[in-house]
């Protein structure tokens, strides 16, 4: 991301986005996907982890770590393009898929609109769960979690789910 967007990041989400550079690289892809986001958020953001319950979270995270090992092999050395919303060429960063830039502005939107200079873990939840045909909503829904749901409830809060 560009440092200009990085700065208006809390410290809990920029150390979102290093971890899902780091595992982009470990898993051997070219860009940070909107399922690296969502396996670094659930990994680093307890207000992200709140957002589910028991359950849920475990399969998600079970899903995730399958993926890391191997489901995400079918992935490999794809862009991740969801089609959901069109590809704005201005935002198009190396290294990030366009979903996964479109999420996180998104969330600095939905941040703005509360009136907060930063954007933070549940603002980047809920514009990955509002992208119907982004990684990590087949993430999501493959582990049971209604991801229009979540979208929903976490667009119905200001900050806390």
């Amino acid at each position: 991301m560009r440092a200009d967007v990085e700065a208006r990041l809390t410290p809990e989400l920029a150390s979102v986005v290093s971890g899902a550079r780091r595992r982009a690289h470990r898993d051997g892809d070219h860009q940070i996907d909107t399922a690296h986001l969502l396996h670094s958020l659930l990994e680093t953001d307890p207000e992200v982890r709140a957002a589910f319950d028991g359950p849920q979270l475990a399969r998600v995270l079970g899903y995730l770590v399958q993926r890391s090992i191997g489901y995400g092999l079918r992935w490999q050395g794809t862009v991740e393009d969801s089609g959901a919303v069109p590809v704005v060429r201005e935002r198009e960063v190396t290294g990030w898929s366009p979903p996964a830039v479109t999420a996180m502005a998104s969330a600095l939107e939905r941040a703005e609109r509360r009136g907060e200079p930063l954007a933070g873990g549940l603002d980047l939840l809920a514009a990955l769960a509002a992208d119907r045909e982004c990684r990590a909503v087949d993430v999501l829904e493959r582990a049971g979690v209604d991801a229009r749901s979540l979208a929903g409830r976490l667009s119905s809060t200001s900050r806390s789910v």
